[in-house]
């Protein structure tokens, strides 16, 4: 992931560098901040993991291998005034998480395969800066909830079968930053934003003792989206 994020910023100061600080940059859609209601769609990458809080200390933690899933969605922006703008971002969201317990020594049997599919719904509060030239920066932040199509929730079996569950909608809190880039047709934006679990997301294994879920007081989901968004 660190490769994406290198990447990420590549784009944005090679981007910036061209469309605010060349000699007299011809300004592109110079009104179009003033609409009230804007839409448009983005395409992106992420990667998840987990955030584990034990009942009791354990000598190594459970690992988590993240892996790079894809997201994709549409945009409504609603202009509050010249600084704040009110967005919703529906969407879909996947990806793959491997898990390791260190303290199963069946090869087998301390491996979960975690994959994660999920109808995403950010509400999020936009907070810009003055434009300049071709470029504006912002900070985004709000709460958003999923619809994780493969938690296995209503499922009766559980790790004893080779089943991880997780709860069927969590929820996040969210917190991100970007530049909008305005080119001659549309503004471009990359941004990058984090998301943290709030709510316990285990769905914990009828055996109050189970070695995989027993232990376990609190399980939470974190991430990082990079977003392209075409408006």
């Amino acid at each position: 992931m660190k490769k994406q994020i290198l990447l990420f910023l590549f784009v944005i100061f090679s981007i910036s560098a061209y469309g605010q600080f060349g000699k007299n940059p011809i300004i592109n859609l110079e009104n179009m901040d003033e609409k009230t209601i804007q839409w448009g769609y983005y395409l992106g990458f992420n990667t998840y993991d987990f955030r584990f809080d034990y009942k009791e200390n354990v000598a190594r933690d459970i690992k988590v291998d993240p892996s790079t899933g894809f997201n994709v969605g549409l945009i409504g922006d609603l202009r509050l005034n010249s600084f704040f703008n009110l967005r919703l971002e529906p969407g879909l969201s996947s990806n793959t998480r491997f898990m390791y317990y260190p303290e199963i020594s069946n090869p087998v049997q301390s491996k979960r395969e975690v994959q994660s599919t999920y109808i995403y719904i950010p509400l999020l509060l936009k907070i810009s800066t003055l434009r300049a030239g071709n470029i504006r920066p912002f900070i985004t932040t709000g709460l958003s909830t999923a619809i994780n199509l493969s938690s296995n929730h209503d499922s009766s079996e559980d790790n004893s079968n080779g089943k991880f569950r997780m709860v069927r909608m969590p929820s996040f809190y969210e917190l991100g930053f970007g530049i909008d880039l305005y080119l001659e047709y549309f503004k471009f934006t990359p941004s990058i934003r984090g998301i943290f679990g709030i709510q316990d997301e285990l769905i914990r294994d009828q055996n109050p003792d189970s070695p995989w879920t027993g232990n376990i007081e609190k399980m939470t989901s974190r991430g990082i989206f990079i977003n392209f968004t075409f408006q």
